[in-house]
């Protein structure tokens, strides 16, 4: 890996010009010490009637002239209406099938409540060829899984996230 002028990590050999997106991953210890993760669901029609396998972290697309942390920030705000801050916990980038490379970040959350959630909207043609253009929220609802439940619920391109979030939070601190 090599870090990029704008803060993210590019695996060697990725080509500069394709698509990245960058996002954060929420976490809290519950008292029982389990671990859960806070994962939204996108909105619109095609993912209405879809659950398992359909969660994501909350993540966007940036271009050159934007850090890494910052477009996850940002997205992670316009999608959900929360501001969280750091410290950030970088996650290993992962490569979807299109090619699309994500950078994340894990961040403990405690205060999000899904309950508050504002996303921002699209624009849709809906239905198809209708000719009639609906507007649609970016993602429709968030909640808070535990592991087992959010290894079920998140798209199987993001799982790694998971399990490295996991490793990492059980590693012993230094001493």
């Amino acid at each position: 890996m090599t870090r990029d002028a704008h803060g993210g990590d590019i695996p060697a050999g990725a080509a500069v010009g394709r698509r990245r997106s960058a996002g954060l991953l929420p976490y809290r210890q519950r008292v029982e010490g389990r671990l859960e993760v806070l994962l939204v669901h996108p909105g619109g029609p095609f993912w209405a009637r879809r659950d398992e396998g359909a969660w994501s972290i909350a993540k966007g697309e940036y271009g050159p002239e934007e850090a890494a942390l910052q477009a996850a920030q940002r997205e992670f705000f316009e999608e959900t209406g929360w501001s969280v801050s750091g410290p950030f916990m970088p996650l290993t980038p992962l490569r979807q099938r299109s090619g699309k490379w994500i950078s994340a970040w894990a961040v403990a959350a405690e205060g999000l409540d899904p309950a508050s959630l504002r996303s921002n909207s699209f624009r849709l043609e809906w239905p198809p060829r209708s000719g009639v253009q609906r507007e649609f929220p970016e993602v429709d609802r968030a909640a808070w899984f535990e592991l087992p439940e959010a290894q079920r619920r998140l798209i199987a391109g993001q799982r790694g996230l998971l399990v490295e979030l996991a490793a990492r939070l059980a590693e012993p601190g230094p001493a």
